[in-house]
């Protein structure tokens, strides 16, 4: 089926190209290729946009349109396309959204059509979160650690030790700190925005030894909640339910709700993703002194989850190698770079990470680039089932933990029983 609607796209677009009218797929010889973006700060937009006029400009017979995307729709959106025949040449998303698409047939193996340059200038560790069943479904090119965003001030003034990427916090000696930092009459020494809590748990409990997915010999995945897992949100409820040192109000809250409430003093330190300090940069009030610190490290150190933003080709494409060609261009390190910047992420690319613009002290660049080497695959990666799980069972649930309605044993028995009720519909 998959392959007669190929056939039937690559009639509909010789007849467009014979008949003259528009643009089309492939119109007087030339190739037009969709490069679905979802880039979305303008910085980004303008790099995104930008690196397709040069492709344009260099590459007359192979021309890309540019499309913009969402990615608060994107996965309904890629499906409906997908099903109906009209997916974009060139697809981007993120690493952790890939899965479904992937064994259901929709992405092209990228594997034979990449060249080797961009294969080995991508650490392993990265091609992993877009590895399914030993297949290359996806290019990973920016990805984004969690860092605590600090009141400098309140910091230095408090006299507790500052961490670094080389000496970062413990996990107890985070909760120590914040304890400290915490003065009461509405100050908190920390501000935990999770009312997305599934992936922000899950990928800093990889620095305790937390994994929680786990794969059976017979390659099947299974939930299993242990001592390591528990060190993540064990840390964030009590803080918030024992030592009154976290908030219980931004429980609820995205990260840039919690911004007012940090410029104006109610919070010392805020847990985000690296690229919300272009948001600071902008918001925060004229001499307001922040720095970003490493997240806390456990028995693996600073190790993370991440799911890196990815490039991917259609399988219905009838144009794989050009699509891929215009990756390999997009993706070159000085054209990573840029867009890194844009988005205020780290590229996957090493050569892309060695470049001076980001490892400056300006805006604290140097302190994620240090974090780099410690990114890991997210732990639910290419869990089948994973967004039902995160949505139905895990999110409820963490919430209702971090809030002190339920305790830690109830947690494990919902995270765990219904979980893995939920992965055996999709691994029979």
């Amino acid at each position: 089926m998959r392959r007669a609607r190929a056939l039937a796209a690559a009639l509909v677009l010789l007849l467009a190209g014979c008949s003259g009218d528009g643009d089309g797929g492939n119109s007087g010889g030339r190739i037009t290729l969709r490069f679905q973006s979802l880039a979305w700060q303008q910085e980004s937009v303008a790099a995104n946009r930008e690196l397709v006029a040069e492709w344009n400009a260099r590459h007359p017979d192979v021309r890309v349109e540019y499309v913009q995307g969402s990615w608060t729709s994107v996965h309904d959106q890629l499906l409906t396309s997908f099903e109906g025949g009209e997916a974009p040449d060139v697809i981007h998303d993120a690493s952790d959204d890939l899965a479904d698409f992937a064994y259901g047939g929709y992405l092209a193996d990228l594997g034979k059509l990449l060249p080797r340059r961009l294969r080995d200038d991508i650490p392993r560790a990265s091609w992993d979160t877009t590895t399914f069943g030993g297949t290359v479904y996806g290019v990973p090119f920016l990805q984004e650690p969690r860092v605590l965003v600090a009141n400098a001030r309140w910091l230095k003034e408090s006299g507790v030790r500052i961490p670094t990427p080389d000496k970062p916090w413990s996990w107890p000696e985070f909760r120590s700190v914040t304890r400290e930092l915490g003065a009461g009459k509405g100050k908190y020494g920390v501000a935990w925005p999770l009312k997305e809590p599934v992936s922000a748990t899950l990928n800093l409990s990889l620095s305790a030894g937390g994994e929680l997915f786990h794969r059976r010999p017979d390659g099947k995945a299974e939930i299993r909640f242990e001592d390591a897992d528990a060190v993540v949100p064990r840390t964030v409820h009590d803080q918030v339910n024992v030592d009154g040192s976290a908030s219980g109000a931004t429980l609820g809250m995205g990260g840039s709700d919690t911004l007012p409430g940090f410029f104006g003093g109610k919070y010392a330190m805020v847990p985000l993703g690296f690229s919300y300090r272009q948001q600071i940069v902008q918001q925060a009030p004229k001499g307001f002194a922040w720095q970003v610190l490493p997240a806390p490290a456990g028995a693996d150190g600073l190790a993370q989850g991440v799911s890196p933003q990815t490039l991917s080709v259609a399988e219905d494409s009838p144009y794989k190698k050009e699509a891929a060609a215009f990756i390999d261009f997009f993706l070159r390190p000085a054209n990573m770079v840029r867009l890194a910047r844009g988005d205020w992420m780290l590229p996957t690319g090493e050569e892309a990470l060695k470049d001076p613009a980001l490892r400056t002290r300006k805006n604290d660049w140097a302190t994620g680039t240090a974090l780099a080497r410690h990114l890991r695959p997210a732990p639910a990666q290419s869990v089948r089932g994973y967004p039902e799980w995160s949505d139905k069972v895990a999110t409820p649930a963490l919430q209702e933990y971090y809030s002190g309605a339920i305790g830690l044993d109830e947690l494990k028995k919902r995270l765990v029983e219904d979980g893995n009720l939920v992965l055996r519909r999709y691994q029979r």
